[in-house]
């Protein structure tokens, strides 16, 4: 199946929403800005342009979709201060699947204009915002168009869900053949929209053999509803072929060299706790010592509960979710093993 089919983040600004449950994707953009302003820099200074056409490739909604391109009026200010030159307008191009909330992040999108022209004044060039649906694994833009592409914890997921069968090994193949397939396409893509010297930083989620993703605790809650004859096998064999892989770093270096469309710049590895934002006594109410579990499970279904939505009905999402607040507090958080490991990648086209 296509993922891009049933994949969206939760709309809207509710209690679910994934307005309002993504600090951890909020912390990946920020632990990015120094490569960000970095790869900026060398941008700017070769040829110093008049405008920036900047991408962010898989959004989503909320108030980060806009945080990017905030980093990089941000940078680019501080880079034409430092450097006493004219800012350049920065055209940003607002990347995600059509089922995407496009809706709320173009409404938030006059505070976003307001707060540049207090914060920054005159002294920034104009700055233009526009969307542009799509899979990025198709191309998205005119030849020679884009300047800069900018992507966090979007690269990750993958386009179809592989059908692995047999022993783990061959599951593992398949999985990764497939980020091979779809990584390869999106480098090739990206490389004819881009002009030559643009650049890429990419964030993008990676195995170190320690971390725990979601889905393991998930598979284990919902394992257990088979078990008591609350879940179908088959529905549960389907969540296993959840369409994320997260790649080794040398998987992805060497994916980069075969495709041979870009040079490697610099990579960066860090850790993003899922726990980002939690206040004991605050998120914590009395002595509940599922509150850290119940925390991490409001983000959690903010981005996946699309795919449980396809298999079950809303009691039974429901009750998933009840149980993965203990299962992910019991199995992860309690072993020290509830963060995000995160790659971090800045190329430049050849």
């Amino acid at each position: 199946m296509e993922v891009e089919q049933i994949l969206r983040m939760n709309e809207g600004e509710g209690e679910n929403s994934y307005a309002n449950n993504s600090p951890t994707q909020k912390e990946a953009i920020l632990k990015a800005k120094p490569l960000l302003e970095k790869s900026l820099n060398e941008l700017f200074c070769n040829g110093f342009p008049d405008c920036i056409r900047f991408a962010d490739l898989g959004c989503s909604s909320g108030p980060n979709a806009l945080l990017p391109t905030w980093e990089a009026i941000d940078s680019l200010d501080k880079i034409c201060h430092r450097l006493n030159r004219k800012p350049p307008v920065l055209h940003s191009f607002l990347n995600d699947l059509p089922r995407s909330d496009f809706n709320t992040v173009f409404k938030s999108l006059p505070s976003f204009y307001e707060r540049l022209r207090t914060e920054k004044g005159h002294e920034f060039g104009s700055c233009f915002v526009a969307a542009s649906p799509g899979s990025f694994y198709t191309r998205l833009f005119p030849h020679n168009f884009l300047d800069f592409v900018y992507s966090s914890y979007a690269l990750h997921w993958l386009s179809r869900m592989p059908k692995g069968q047999g022993n783990e090994s061959d599951v593992h193949k398949a999985f990764l053949n497939q980020f091979e397939s779809d990584f390869s396409t999106f480098l090739k893509f990206r490389s004819e929209e881009l002009k030559s010297q643009g650049r890429m930083v990419l964030t993008l989620l990676y195995n170190d053999n320690f971390h725990a993703t979601p889905g393991e605790p998930m598979l284990m809650v919902l394992k257990d509803m088979i078990s008591e004859g609350l879940a179908e096998e088959s529905k549960v064999k389907s969540f296993e072929d959840f369409p994320i892989y997260r790649a080794s770093v040398d998987e992805v270096k060497q994916i980069v060299k075969k495709e041979g469309s870009f040079d490697i710049q610099e990579v960066e590895t860090f850790n993003v706790s899922w726990l980002v934002g939690f206040v004991d006594g605050v998120d914590n109410k009395g002595s509940d010592k599922y509150a850290r579990g119940k925390y991490v499970t409001k983000h959690v279904r903010a981005v996946g509960e699309s795919f449980l939505a396809n298999l079950f009905d809303d009691a039974t999402v429901d009750e998933i979710h009840r149980r993965f607040a203990t299962k992910v507090t019991d199995v992860v958080l309690d072993k020290g093993r509830g963060a995000y490991a995160s790659l971090l990648i800045s190329l430049v086209k050849k």
